[in-house]
């Protein structure tokens, strides 16, 4: 179905893997407006077609692939793609977003999406070459890792596959492009359980914007910003994510000891300072990305991907390890099999605080380091020990004990952001949709001391700002864009100038904004306007596209995302339980010294519920689901 839009290929296809027919699927310009593209579009399409509670491997099961409006057409950081569907992992609706060169390529063959339902017959790889699509036999490729596989495929294009661990369904296993990974939720697995290793692309179109000139000189002025920003012009290029690995120390937000505390003593040893000055072979960065937040650094002789924040932290401080290299290895070794670093480092530490507490003795044990490597190894062929161990953290905690303590929401693991002293941060884990993670939760803790410095530990105005920024987040992965770009919105002399007069007075009058921002929550429809050098996206959206977008547009797309995605849940069987934390994080203080170091999560969801406007038991209202237009 073509598209009047700019920025848009206007096709997007269905393939059935069992019968190998391609068909087109209805999305309409209307559709494009309300919900964009990526996780959004993702998100009704599934919602529209799964009408009942299926298991993840069930080949109804739909895998949706999609790009938005920004792939392609020169935006700053917009060299993402989405991957949505039922995970293994949380049983609910999850999405990953993907930095690598597939989506683009997938663009280039005219798609903005591709929707995978159903299951093939043998090991299939399906090969995008323009109009054409083949299905080829991926037999020689089962059991081989991701950089060799995707160097084995002899069809030409970009790739996107699963390791050894999609194929032996290990529940948090992730797919691959280049070194890139849609890692979280565990749909490498269900490209497994389709029998699918992969697809690869190769296109020749180009997208078109609406409005080139406009939209050059929009994007040349956004590039100088964010060069300019101290987050995403030093910080970031500087030391990547690992930068705040000092910061998180100082804030008492660095998880150690399976979240135990907020501070480990060798944070040092693990940090991005030590990477870069030790380490660093050079940066790295995403397709039309000004930022180059990648680290390069030596494994084994190879110049591989570095590791993020999320892996330093979960294997540094947390299990009690201060050997940077070796978290070089194992982040490398999970890459190369095929697995959700987080997931995984956040089930050992589980397993070690079971056998440090006298339950059960997995084989780990904190400040033990020998084995890991053949853990990684096991887990991914589900060998022994590893076979447990793929299940995560949930299914070890209900086969041995010590609920409490295993740190997931809804069955995810959380990453490296210790929330006792971030509590809204704690709330964002225990709301999001796909689970315990920081950027679909809303990443609230970029305002309680990664960024900004407000109260950490009071609820004033948490729930309210949490809603907003998972909207913002939800809207900019549907654009197609990269989530750093959203640090813009906190002007940069908050950030370089912590002690000014000014930041010191935004730090202690945020937390109370909350009522404000509720009613933008609840309003959306009165911010009908465009600030562009603070908030551009919707600025980008209006020349990319030809829509007349403004800042209300561009929050009503995350707004429809988070209640379509509630819905969903909700019909997989999702309750108002689920939105919690482990007790060890809401009942036992962080510092014993301040009984407010834990997230009361109770009250916390309470309001969240009611920033919202969703019923006392979490579910969207029929008025909002009219508001946003859901039921058409």
């Amino acid at each position: 179905m073509s598209t009047k839009l700019g920025g848009y290929m206007g096709k997007v296809i269905k393939i059935d893997l069992a019968t190998k027919e391609v068909s087109e699927y209805p999305w309409t310009d209307e559709d494009r407006r309300k919900y964009l593209g990526g996780k959004v579009m993702a998100a009704k399409i599934i919602y529209d077609n799964i009408t009942e509670k299926i298991d993840a491997f069930d080949p109804r099961n739909m895998v949706v692939i999609s790009t938005g409006p920004f792939t392609l057409n020169g935006v700053p950081s917009s060299a993402r793609f989405n991957v949505s569907g039922i995970s293994p992992q949380t049983g609910l609706l999850t999405s990953s977003n993907c930095g690598g060169n597939f989506g683009g390529e997938m663009k280039r063959c005219g798609y903005d999406a591709i929707i995978l339902v159903g299951k093939c017959e043998t090991k299939t790889l399906i090969q995008l070459d323009n109009d054409k699509i083949k299905f080829l036999d991926a037999e020689p490729y089962w059991g081989i890792q991701t950089t060799a596989v995707q160097e084995a495929i002899k069809e030409k294009g970009s790739k996107l596959i699963i390791g050894p661990a999609g194929e032996n369904l290990v529940k948090y296993a992730g797919l691959f492009s280049e070194e890139r990974t849609a890692g979280r939720g565990g749909l490498g697995a269900v490209f497994g359980s389709k029998n699918l290793k992969g697809l690869v692309a190769h296109g020749a179109k180009g997208a078109r914007p609406y409005d080139k000139e406009a939209l050059q000189l929009c994007c040349a002025k956004w590039t100088r910003r964010l060069r300019k920003h101290p987050l995403t012009g030093s910080q970031l290029p500087r030391l990547g994510t690992a930068g705040l690995v000092t910061q998180m120390q100082a804030k008492h937000i660095l998880a150690t000891k399976n979240f135990s505390a907020g501070t480990f003593k060798d944070f040092e040893d693990v940090s991005g300072e030590t990477m870069t000055e030790k380490h660093l072979i050079r940066n790295k960065g995403c397709l039309t990305c000004p930022i180059q937040c990648t680290r390069v650094v030596p494994v084994d002789g190879k110049e591989v991907k570095g590791p993020e924040l999320e892996i330093l932290g979960l294997f540094g401080p947390n299990i009690l390890n201060n050997d940077i290299e070796l978290i070089y290895k194992w982040n490398f070794e999970l890459d190369e099999y095929g697995m959700d670093t987080i997931s995984f480092a956040g089930t050992v530490a589980f397993a070690m605080e079971l056998k440090d507490k006298g339950i059960v003795d997995l084989g780990v044990e904190f400040g033990r380091t020998d084995n890991i490597s053949q853990l990684i190894e096991d887990t991914a062929f589900r060998r022994g020990i590893g076979d447990e161990f793929a299940n995560g953290s949930r299914w070890l905690s209900e086969k041995y004990g010590g609920k409490d303590f295993a740190i997931n929401v809804k069955g995810m693991e959380l990453s490296a952001y210790e929330p006792r002293h971030a509590v809204g941060m704690g709330l964002g884990y225990a709301t999001s949709s796909r689970g315990g993670c920081h950027l679909n939760g809303g990443y609230m803790v970029i305002m309680e001391g990664l960024g900004l410095s407000i109260n950490q530990t009071t609820t004033h105005g948490k729930a309210a700002l949490t809603v907003m920024f998972q909207d913002l987040m939800e809207a900019i992965s549907a654009a197609g864009q990269c989530l750093f770009t959203s640090y813009q919105v906190f002007p940069g002399f908050l950030i370089s100038k912590p002690n000014s007069m000014v930041t010191t007075i935004v730090n202690k009058v945020a937390p109370y904004i909350g009522p404000v921002v509720n009613i933008i929550n609840h309003h959306p429809g009165i911010a009908h306007i465009n600030i562009e050098p603070v908030i551009t996206f919707p600025v980008a959206v209006k020349h990319c596209t030809g829509m007349k977008y403004h800042l209300s547009d561009f929050l009503a797309v995350g707004m429809r995302g988070w209640n379509l995605e509630r819905l969903m849940n909700i019909r997989l069987g999702l309750q108002a339980s689920q939105d919690t934390l482990p007790k060890k994080l809401s009942t036992i203080p962080e510092d014993p010294k301040n009984p407010k170091t834990k997230v009361p999560i109770d009250k916390l969801v309470k309001q969240f519920y009611h920033a919202r406007q969703w019923d006392e038991n979490g579910v969207p209202t029929k008025k909002m689901i009219k508001r946003l237009a859901l039921d058409k």
